[in-house]
């Protein structure tokens, strides 16, 4: 596959692999037991199509009630998990696969990530192997890495030949990872953020000059902000339990940042934002 090209158009990005992932997806983390359950068949009632878990949020049981109970064909919802590092090691990604469709309570799984690269355990290349197993054999629709820095994705080239559909990280204006965008746009792999907004800091979200401008668009800052990824060429999943809330975080496909106005973004970056280190962190 080609060099991935960043467009803000359409609400649907074609993986290297086949399968068409949403843009706008649902996150699920840190919500668990009922709050999940409710907060994803809302979701998937407001218009989501793409609903984001993992094993170590510890609420994919829910999450699979709330898809269930969303009343979306399953065909029509894009399932994601992710596994720990105890799985990592090819015939282990089986075993994790396993256990992941059986608590979600689905036939299949449409994305599977590996959450951390966790580089000092020293297996994710082995997990990846094994992910690409599953790939062929058609165990899963698309494969994918979750925290990877272009080292990470550059080794899993290197020693194997293949190349993830897409790789999650921690995103944000205040947080571009402009080199990290541009060695994965290279390589044909869309990026995804997580906490997009920014997390549980609002502090991006009540910035002066942002509010100045989603007034004249008549959006609110989240809305600015998500948009502001989409035109970068991003994919995102973005948490609400509010429904009001899940359904503004999907009106973001109807207008288009000025140039002039996207450089308001680059006032949002603060060199302290706190990247986690996927060297060190991980589970």
């Amino acid at each position: 596959m080609a060099a991935w090209t960043p467009s803000a158009d359409g609400e649907l990005v074609p993986l290297r692999h086949g399968a068409l992932l949403p843009r706008v997806g649902f996150g699920t983390w840190p919500m668990r037991s009922d709050e999940a359950t409710r907060a994803v068949a809302e979701a998937l009632e407001a218009g989501y199509r793409l609903v984001d878990t993992a094993e170590n949020y510890d609420n994919e049981r829910a999450v699979g009630m709330g898809i269930r109970a969303g009343g979306v064909p399953r065909d029509q919802v894009f399932v994601t998990t992710k596994f720990n590092r105890r799985w990592h090691g090819d015939q282990l990604v089986r075993t994790a696969l396993d256990r992941a469709v059986d608590r979600l309570g689905i036939d299949y799984l449409d994305l599977l990530m590996i959450h951390w690269p966790n580089p000092g355990y020293g297996r994710y290349v082995e997990a990846w192997r094994g992910m690409a197993d599953l790939l062929r054999e058609g165990k899963v629709r698309a494969i994918a890495t979750s925290n990877f820095k272009p080292a990470h994705l550059a080794r899993l080239r290197e020693e194997t030949g293949v190349l993830p559909d897409v790789n999650q990280i921690q995103l944000n204006p205040a947080l571009p990872r402009a080199a990290d965008r541009e060695f994965a746009d290279g390589l044909g792999i869309v990026t995804q953020s997580w906490a997009p907004l920014g997390g549980r800091d609002d502090s991006m979200r009540a910035d002066p000059g942002l509010a100045r401008l989603a007034r004249r668009y008549g959006k609110t800052p989240a809305q600015l902000i998500l948009r502001w990824h989409l035109q970068l060429g991003l994919a995102v999943v973005v948490k609400a339990s509010d429904p009001r809330h899940m359904r503004d975080n999907l009106a973001v496909f109807d207008f288009e940042l000025a140039a002039d106005d996207l450089a308001t973004f680059n006032q949002l970056r603060r060199p302290d934002s706190a990247q986690i280190d996927s060297d060190i962190a991980g589970h």
